[in-house]
Order: C-alpha cells, then sequence, then structure tokens
C-alpha cells in the first residue's frame, strides 16, 4: 500500500493507504469524500457543543432575547456567574442557561446528560487530531461512520422525543444541511472536479497512481488536494518557523563573536606560544615554559 498524506497548506489532515495501482478517478473522489466527510464531523461536534450548553436551537423567527433576558442583560453583570437553575419541562429536568446570542432555548440537559455527549464528542475530536498522522495511523470511513453513529445514539438518549428540524445537529446527522452562503461552504469540496497535486504535478484522472509514484508499493507520498481552477498549490517554505528562528539566534551568536575578535588588538598574537621565536631553541634546551621571579 502507497501511504499518502494529505495536507491542506502546512496542515497535515489525514493518513490514508490505497494500492499502487489505484485508478485516479476512483482515489481523488475517495480523498475528497473523506475530507469532506471530516469537515461534516467537525461542522457536528461544533453544534453539538453548543446544543449541550444552551439548548436546541430556536425556530428563525424567535431568535433574539423576551423582556426578562432584556431586563437581565441591562443590568451590571455579577463578579461571579450564576449557578445553572434546574427546572422540569415537559417532564424531563433541564438547566436553565441563556444563549448569549439568544439563537437557543437556554434549557441545557443537566450534567450528567450532558456527559453522555460530551464523551462521544471527545472519542469524536480523535479522528480530527494531527496524533494520528504523528503516530503512523490511517484515517477510514468505518472511523468516521463510528464517529457519527456514537453522537446520534447519545444524542438519542438525552432527547428521547428528537430535536426540532431546524436544529443544526439533527440538520448534520440527517445530511440535510444548507451551507449556501456560508463559511463552511468555501472549505467543501467539489468530489467531481477535485483535483490532486504531488510534486508540483496535478495528478491526472485517467491515470493510475503507478504512472507517477512507480510500483512500489512501500512508498510514501505527500499530496495536496485543490478546488477547481484554485492552480497548483503554493510551495512549503524550506524551514519551519522555529527552524528559522534557530537559524537566525545561531548566525547572530555567530556575528557576536566576529564583533568580539575584531576588537582585540592585532598584536595580541605576539603573546602566543606559536608566535615566540626562541620556542624551538627553549625546547631543546629544556628550558621551555620557565618563569622566573626573584627569590
Amino acid at each position: 500500500m502507497v501511504l499518502i498524506t494529505l495536507k491542506k497548506a502546512e496542515e497535515s489532515l489525514f493518513l490514508f493507504e490505497a494500492p499502487a495501482t489505484s485508478p485516479l478517478s476512483e482515489l481523488v473522489p475517495q480523498l475528497a469524500k473523506l475530507q469532506n466527510y471530516r469537515l461534516r464531523l467537525r461542522r457536528l461536534i461544533d453544534a453539538a457543543e453548543d446544543l449541550i450548553e444552551y439548548g436546541p436551537l430556536k425556530p428563525d423567527d424567535q431568535h433574539g432575547y423576551d423582556e426578562d433576558q432584556l431586563e437581565a442583560l441591562s443590568k451590571e453583570k455579577p463578579a461571579t456567574p450564576p449557578l445553572k437553575q434546574e427546572v422540569e419541562r415537559d417532564g424531563r429536568k433541564v438547566l436553565l442557561n441563556p444563549d448569549p446570542t439568544g439563537r437557543r432555548t437556554g434549557e441545557a440537559p443537566t450534567e450528567d446528560m450532558a456527559e453522555i455527549i460530551q464523551k462521544t464528542l471527545t472519542n469524536a475530536k480523535a479522528c480530527l487530531s494531527q496524533d494520528l498522522v504523528k503516530s503512523n495511523k490511517c484515517l477510514t470511513f468505518p472511523d468516521l461512520d463510528e464517529a457519527f453513529s456514537n453522537i446520534r445514539g447519545a444524542v438519542a438518549i438525552v432527547w428521547p422525543m428528537g430535536l426540532p428540524e431546524w436544529e443544526p445537529v439533527r440538520e448534520i446527522l440527517e445530511d440535510k444541511e444548507d451551507l449556501t452562503g456560508t463559511a463552511a461552504s468555501k472549505e467543501v469540496i467539489d468530489i467531481d472536479t477535485a483535483s490532486l497535486w504531488w510534486a508540483g504535478k496535478e495528478l491526472q484522472r485517467e491515470k493510475k497512481l503507478v504512472d507517477y509514484v512507480g510500483k512500489n508499493d512501500k512508498t510514501k507520498i505527500i499530496v495536496k488536494i485543490q478546488k477547481k481552477g484554485q492552480g497548483p498549490p503554493l510551495r512549503e517554505a524550506p524551514l519551519s518557523e522555529q527552524q528559522q528562528k534557530d537559524m537566525m539566534a545561531y548566525y547572530y551568536r555567530k556575528q557576536e563573536e566576529h564583533k568580539k575578535l575584531a576588537e582585540n588588538d592585532e598584536d595580541d598574537y605576539v603573546n602566543s606560544a606559536w608566535a615566540n621565536t626562541k620556542a624551538l631553541k627553549s625546547a631543546f634546551s629544556g628550558v621551555g615554559n620557565v618563569s622566573w621571579r626573584p627569590t
């Protein structure tokens, strides 16, 4: 299997394994689909964290604050935030935690219920971590499927009656998001037109991976995926930011050393042992390195 590292700019996204004989017409869409799946999981994690913090999203026509909330906001904020108040809503306990943006109901799940979802989110974040790349562990579709399944199950436990249809968590889980005009839409890669770049070359879909990397199935390559029309990706800096700082510090020290040497008297060398014209005679007579002083 060829080990493929997919990168965006200078960030390593994930590792993927594929046979050297893989047709690029299949490999490129696979990588694009896997990256889009990762982005979808990231959006789900963010939405779920808001959900367990401030409760479900309100309908669009109800966004904002009611009179009581506006009055509370107009007052001076206390030095310490008030404790979340536990109340009962529709036969279930919730924690009242008003959303600062006024978009969510403020009816968050109790701490023990929130912990059920939070555990699945922590496990899901591991699928997106760069630690996978550092540990040479490949990301697979089943890994992401499992993360989605666990979050879906946890949400069903906490909200057995279901979430409102406009709740982002539900939309993402059901793959019914409308990303039109959002920042997230700019990150999504078109599977049909995505292009893959390696070693400054665009990998043509009508060819196979072996046509570029050779027949060795133990090859490791770093590729970047681009949207249609973006052209070749920018070349990375040969040195990292930390390496640049270390190199500048090294040359600064060398420069200071040269300054100190230049400040010394030009005839300092006459006091050196190698500049002594009688050194050879003293060596043969056995009186070298003899110091004289009065008794």
